[in-house]
């Protein structure tokens, strides 16, 4: 089959969140499954262009159709870790994307429409036509309004779109000028069946285009599909996704197993596995030793995450207190947008700065997260929601048991040791419902309890974790089992 994946985000070479791992992660299994399978993106000007083998340019003089100009556009080859990626570079008086940003400007809306459009101007000229397109999140989600408005009335007929919604937070609301900037009428395009916002009388809603026009919608986990459909976390889009619901689905994201598991880990110092268990305390005195931790018979509580609302910043607050005056251990590795927020956490870090049961690291280390992973005991996870999560699903894989609130991806993923109504071998940790501190002081106090009483049942839930397979091995299946339903449709 071939599959051509716009994004915003790939590994390696752009990246700001999730999103660019699951692009890379599912496109690398699509192809190792025999796929062809390539990638297109914005060509950034801070992109990691020492991550890219065999760059060249591909295509000169791609001329893209965009407002009253043609803009003038070059196409550049490489392999991103394996896999077929284009990029495309506009040379273009608006300077899109040769930024010191990826996201974050006010013309967001106006740039990625234009490289939604100048994808598809390559797609056109360059004679591809792809079996499937898949979009993620609202920066591509114009491709199928182009699609099927401008572009199958050149003879693109044959590809068809899937849409990932990975956050539904971030729509992509903007004025109607990104219309007519693609040649698209505002009066027939802003009905409420089409783009028009739900909310916002007059403006557009890039997202809601991208589930109007493509041909199957998923997120990236079941829980979260369901709750943006049928709770404020729609953030107004509930009633265009229940009148789509025909076409939507949930897929769980995958891990990459090539970079995070503790049995071949480069990152860590002693390697482990569901046989070899007792090597990751290892890796607990690696991490004390990095941090000036106390080595003394106490549970480590780990927190790896963005300090925003979204990840419970305030709750992650509380557990530190609770986790000091419950006889544990706590480390933190984050950073945050909100300059309060990092104000207020880098005076927490010099109140504790000489408890030795407590660090903080308020920056963000890759070699530093696969040590946490590695040696601590437990992890929270205290978000307000969360569309998918990977930090629970590589935690559970170096057998550090996840304490996460029971919402979107995490309620897929994390069944509670006591109250889970699945089989005892399928139980790898604690879950709470309210977002509260009262919710997280109960299920830390189960997980501390179990951990220092019941060192037998916990350690079965470390394996529990271990063993379960959240390989992108599953999630690429179902992903191609959408790609051959929208193709037969």
């Amino acid at each position: 089959m071939f599959i051509v994946h716009i994004a915003s985000e790939f590994a390696g070479v752009a990246k700001v969140g999730g999103l660019a791992d699951v692009v890379q992660g599912l496109t690398r299994e699509l192809s190792i499954r025999g796929n062809h399978v390539e990638v297109i993106l914005p060509r950034y000007e801070q992109m990691r262009m020492d991550r890219v083998w065999g760059y060249t340019k591909s295509y000169a003089d791609l001329w893209v159709p965009f407002h009253n100009f043609w803009v003038h556009c070059d196409v550049y080859f490489g392999f991103v870790d394996g896999v077929k990626t284009y990029f495309i570079e506009s040379h273009f008086f608006k300077n899109f994307f040769n930024r010191s940003v990826i996201y974050g400007d006010r013309d967001d809306p106006e740039r990625f429409a234009f490289f939604s459009k100048a994808a598809m101007e390559f797609l056109l000229k360059s004679g591809k036509h792809p079996d499937v397109i898949h979009v993620h999140d609202w920066q591509t989600a114009m491709v199928p309004l182009l699609l099927a408005e401008t572009y199958k009335h050149f003879g693109m007929t044959h590809p068809r779109v899937c849409f990932t919604i990975h956050n539904v937070h971030h729509q992509g609301i903007t004025g109607d000028h990104v219309l007519r900037q693609n040649h698209l009428n505002p009066s027939w395009y802003l009905g409420d069946d089409r783009l028009g916002d739900d909310q916002y009388p007059g403006a557009v809603n890039l997202m809601k285009g991208g589930v109007v026009y493509s041909n199957f919608v998923t997120t990236v986990s079941p829980t979260y599909m369901h709750e943006i459909r049928h709770s404020t976390l729609g953030h107004g889009l509930q009633n265009t996704l229940n009148r789509h619901w025909a076409k939507l689905g949930g897929v769980l994201n995958g891990v990459d197993y090539g970079v995070w598991n503790p049995e071949v880990d480069a990152l860590i110092p002693h390697h482990f596995s569901p046989e070899n268990l007792d090597a990751k305390y290892g890796n607990k005195k690696a991490l004390r030793d990095r941090f000036w931790l106390a080595d003394t018979y106490k549970p480590i509580i780990a927190v790896i995450s963005r300090l925003d609302h979204q990840k419970g910043v305030g709750l992650m607050r509380h557990a530190l207190f609770y986790a000091l005056a419950n006889n544990c251990q706590f480390v933190l590795l984050g950073t945050s947008p909100d300059p309060k927020v990092t104000e207020d956490f880098w005076n927490l870090k010099r109140h504790l700065n000489d408890n030795p049961d407590c660090h903080l690291e308020l920056a963000f280390d890759e070699g530093v997260s696969h040590l946490i992973y590695a040696g601590a005991d437990m992890i929270l996870i205290p978000s307000a929601f969360e569309p998918c999560g990977l930090t629970q699903l590589i935690a559970m894989k170096y057998g550090t048991v996840p304490v996460a609130r029971a919402t979107g991806g995490l309620a897929d993923t994390v069944f509670d040791a006591n109250y889970a109504h699945v089989p005892y071998h399928d139980r790898n940790g604690y879950t709470f419902n309210d977002f509260d501190q009262a919710a997280v002081d109960s299920a830390l106090q189960r997980a501390i309890g179990m951990w220092y009483h019941y060192p037998q049942y916990w350690r079965e839930l470390m394996l529990n974790g271990m063993r379960k397979d959240y390989s992108w091995n599953h999630s690429a299946q179902h992903y191609l089992n959408i790609y051959e339903y929208i193709r037969e449709k």
